[in-house]
């Protein structure tokens, strides 16, 4: 844990609420035009959000990450790489008459950079960070956190991606938690990591770790990042390898949110917020 989860002495509001009062936020608008599970901010939410992008990226470049630009629309050789085809198909966005998929997320885009390709060893570990919109049908999530920002169809995300030696990603794995963390003491949200139990873990991943951010208005820890080491899942895969010396083999990748927008939106409104609203 990290910080103090703010007790307000005022009965303390939902993000809804605020944006609604602040005119910051347009939940109607979106629902109108798209359905349930589409926001809209505006005015100075959508400023926030543009301004938390850019900061993201560049802590990150601080630490050594190189930016990438990448395609939102892959193929299912792309999807299938990363694990997120066959088993969630139904969580995609498949756009039948090119058949692509919308990411999401931009670990699939970016993991899939070194596709079919060997990396030299002393090359590594290769640390990328992108933006990107993430679209996720999220089939059977319907009525769970569904009000306001919780949960959504599309939002945005900065995600880091690393490739490493199976020597060194589990250490690799703190050091790229750590660093998600650093957006959260930046922005002094005080937050905790959970290591998931086995039953939890993704498709793909070996271990993770989840941050979670306090949010007094909606009275719930918030997941905005989990950090994942996949070991050589993804570089099987998708033909990921490395060669140095007498070295060689898969890489290992990793990959972690730094971090998903909506949810940091919702804390910094929840926790920032003042007793006149």
């Amino acid at each position: 844990t990290w910080g103090e989860p703010l007790d307000p002495d005022f009965e303390a509001q939902a993000h809804w609420d605020l944006g609604h009062t602040l005119g910051i936020m347009d939940l109607e608008a979106a629902s109108a035009m798209s359905g349930s599970g589409f926001t809209l901010l505006k005015g100075a939410g959508a400023r926030l959000e543009r301004a938390l992008i850019n900061f993201m990226i560049d802590v990150h470049l601080e630490q050594g990450y190189e930016e990438v630009n990448i395609p939102y629309l892959v193929n299912a050789d792309a999807m299938t790489g990363t694990g997120q085809l066959p088993k969630m198909a139904d969580d995609m966005y498949h756009c039948a008459v090119d058949d692509l998929y919308l990411i999401p997320t931009a670990e699939v885009s970016v993991t899939n950079i070194h596709r079919q390709s060997t990396l030299e060893l002393d090359k590594l570990p290769v640390k990328y960070v992108a933006f990107s919109p993430c679209f996720r049908r999220e089939a059977g999530a319907a009525g769970k956190d569904t009000r306001g920002l919780l949960r959504v169809h599309q939002f945005h995300k900065v995600e880091m991606v690393q490739f490493t030696t199976p020597e060194a990603s589990y250490e690799t794995l703190e050091t790229l938690t750590d660093e998600a963390e650093e957006v959260l003491r930046r922005l002094g949200l005080p937050y905790r990591v959970l290591s998931l139990a086995t039953g939890d873990l993704s498709f793909a991943a070996a271990k993770c770790y989840d941050l979670e951010v306090w949010s007094p208005g909606v009275e719930q820890w918030l997941e905005v990042s989990s950090c994942s080491c996949f070991e050589d899942f993804q570089a099987r895969r998708s033909g990921i390898r490395y060669r140095g010396g007498d070295a060689k083999g898969l890489v290992h990748t990793l990959n972690g949110s730094g971090l998903a927008l909506p949810r940091v939106i919702v804390a910094i409104m929840e926790n920032g917020q003042t007793a006149d609203g």
